[in-house]
């Protein structure tokens, strides 16, 4: 213990020879590039990587600027430097030559600009062209859903299975979409400019586009203080870091006495790595000390992730729904007075809007998290609009405190009417309806797995999670684990599991057994079809015989024997047995273990809206029932 004392002790005595700026960045006020107005911060040279937060890197002919992991030539720069410096001009090539070859690439907005980092700057386009990516040819006799005339816009639909719809000059939005069409925003024309056709889209884009930085308010009062923002090292927080500012006349002398100091800081820095790595072998409580900071960490981050909520609004501004303050919640739940249900997430209140709307509201605990499934509910559901898709109506996020507010669902979740049937306290809803409810969450998932222009995994699905309004129309609901990837992805990435034990696929436990992909709501989706079929949990420990235990197996069994009866209660009619062995059917096709074998949804939708006779039997699914002791439900 003496001896690692006294080389700290060196080490900090050495430390106290050194200046105390070497480690804080030397960076220059401004600096140019040919042909071009002088840029200062956020601005940076390729060589100054600590300066600023958008790279330039000049050339001969002038420069280029990188931004969303890509690089765009400058043409121009503003010239009213004091006016608005964070004002360019660039040139996209690669948009360009899809522009002239009048690609349908470049209509899809797939790869003009990547979104930069919400927590540090956003950008803004002027003038821009809002497109609308319909699935289908519009008309006016079938928009009874939604305040959009086609009639009133330009159409272009030679690009497969998408159609567009456009005013040029025309900034305004429709209130309501089609439920097949989304927003698509390209860089276009000014009014002025030669050779534009309105009747051709692709006359009206250009790849000359005018772009406006805008820091995030943390980085401003960084600025404003001589400093530099950036992301702390997990990204999800802003932290301002001290810079030396000079002249570009004085900055090659700074650079000089800066590398002198280099030789020591190696050094330095030897000495205290040898000493780290002793204190880690003679602390054996390090361990337990890091945990806890582990845990502080985790704290602060629950308590500052709204500056990337807050940020991800501003990028999306055209897709959040209706922001009510916390006071407002309070007025529209009667100071939350009637409770609908609870659950890991928080509590559900029953509450009513300025014009008597019942509404849902959902209370997010202040322990759930870091934040992430609020965003990821306001970023799914705020891009959908469907009829099997609860509607969000608006949000709420003050400090700690989180709110949704959804459209009120008189009739509750699916699961009351599912499970224990045979009591006296059930309701059944019959086996037709019980069809149309299947059918209906099928086309809810279709939705977000191909209707979007962002695709949607959901990751939950389960009775808890279906909705019926008062028609028993089925919606999908709590989008808080759903991941949001590029329409042509077919495979997606995980970092941590997702889903509730008895929904989640194979796959999500191991990749041995295949991709994650939109099969894996496939699977979540055919297991909560089993249990509407049941009446039961599909793992049930409670039941008489132990082949019952595990209720796919059981009820593969009749099906693949071609039993007349199937055992399941409230089942009269020849009818309701071919509706609940369809179901059946459709159900073990998609809990087949490998992703390859199961169904897309969209197949799923023809088999439970075709004839029975066309099905065939599935392989049985390989992963075996549990042990009967088990207490899993």
């Amino acid at each position: 213990m003496i001896i690692i004392l006294c080389f700290m002790a060196l080490i900090l005595s050495s430390h106290s020879a050194i200046p105390t700026n070497i480690s804080m960045p030397i960076c220059p006020e401004s600096f140019s590039c040919p042909g071009l107005v002088p840029f200062k911060y956020p601005f940076y040279n390729v060589r100054d990587t600590r300066c600023g937060l958008i790279k330039v890197n000049c050339t001969s002919k002038g420069g280029e600027v990188q931004f969303g992991g890509r690089w765009h030539e400058i043409v121009w720069r503003n010239f009213d430097f004091d006016h608005n410096p964070n004002h360019i001009f660039i040139h996209n090539r690669t948009f360009e030559d899809l522009v002239k070859s009048n690609s349908c690439e470049a209509l899809m907005n797939t790869f003009t600009f990547p979104s930069p980092s919400p927590l540090l700057y956003s950008i803004s386009i002027n003038p821009n062209i809002a497109l609308f990516k319909c699935t289908k040819i519009l008309n006016s006799a079938n928009q009874t859903d939604a305040d959009f005339d086609p009639h009133y816009y330009m159409s272009y639909n030679r690009c497969n299975d998408r159609n567009f719809y456009y005013k040029y000059g025309d900034e305004t939005f429709p209130s309501d979409l089609p439920q097949t069409c989304h927003v698509v925003q390209l860089p276009g024309k000014w009014p002025s400019s030669p050779g534009i056709d309105e009747t051709n889209i692709f006359s009206l884009l250009s790849s000359n586009i005018s772009i406006l930085f805008e820091l995030s308010p943390h980085c401003i009062e960084c600025q404003k203080k001589g400093r530099v923002c950036n992301t702390t090292e997990n990204g999800n927080d802003v932290q301002c870091l001290d810079v030396k500012w000079v002249s570009p006349s004085k900055e090659r002398t700074q650079l000089e006495k800066h590398n002198s100091h280099k030789t020591i800081k190696i050094l330095v820095i030897a000495g205290s790595a040898l000493i780290l790595i002793l204190a880690l072998v003679i602390f054996i409580i390090l361990p337990q000390f890091l945990r806890v900071e582990k845990r502080k960490t985790g704290w602060r981050k629950k308590a500052k992730y709204n500056v990337k909520f807050e940020m991800f609004l501003k990028n999306h501004e055209f897709l959040a729904p209706k922001r009510f303050s916390y006071a407002q919640v309070e007025k529209m739940t009667n100071s939350f007075k009637f409770e609908l249900g609870q659950g890991g997430f928080g509590t559900v209140y029953k509450g009513a809007l300025g014009n008597q709307n019942l509404v849902a509201v959902k209370i997010l605990s202040e322990l759930k998290g870091d934040g992430e499934d609020f965003i990821n509910e306001v970023a799914s559901v705020g891009r959908t609009s469907h009829v099997n898709i609860v509607s969000l109506i608006g949000f709420c996020l003050e400090g700690r405190k989180k709110a949704l507010i959804y459209e009120f669902m008189p009739n509750g979740s699916l699961e009351r009417f599912i499970y224990n049937r045979d009591s006296s306290n059930s309701s059944h809803l019959g086996w037709e309806k019980l069809h149309q409810i299947a059918i209906g969450i099928a086309r809810g998932l279709e939705y977000l797995h191909r209707g979007c222009g962002t695709r949607i995994l959901h990751f939950d699905i389960k009775p808890h999670n279906i909705l019926l309004d008062n028609d028993f129309c089925p919606k999908i609901s709590d989008f808080g684990l759903a991941k949001l990837f590029r329409e042509k992805e077919s495979k997606i990435s995980m970092s941590r599991m997702r889903g509730t034990p008895g929904y989640i696929a194979p796959e999500l436990f191991s990749r041995n057994f295949g991709q994650v992909s939109h099969k894996s709501d496939v699977y979540s989706y055919g297991m909560m079809i089993l249990e509407m079929v049941g009446g039961r949990k599909n793992i049930e420990v409670g039941v008489d015989h132990t082949s019952e235990i595990y209720f796919p197996h059981w009820i593969y069994k009749k099906v693949e024997l071609h039993e007349d009866q199937l055992g399941l209660t409230e089942i009269v009619t020849d009818e309701e047995n071919r509706i609940a062995k369809k179901m059946i059917i459709v159900g073990l096709w998609c809990i087949q273990t490998s992703p390859f074998i199961r169904p897309t949804i969209t197949r799923v939708l023809e088999m439970l809206e075709g004839e029975l006779e066309s099905l065939e039997i599935p392989p049985k699914p390989y992963l075996s029932s549990p042990p009967r002791s088990s207490s899993s439900v």
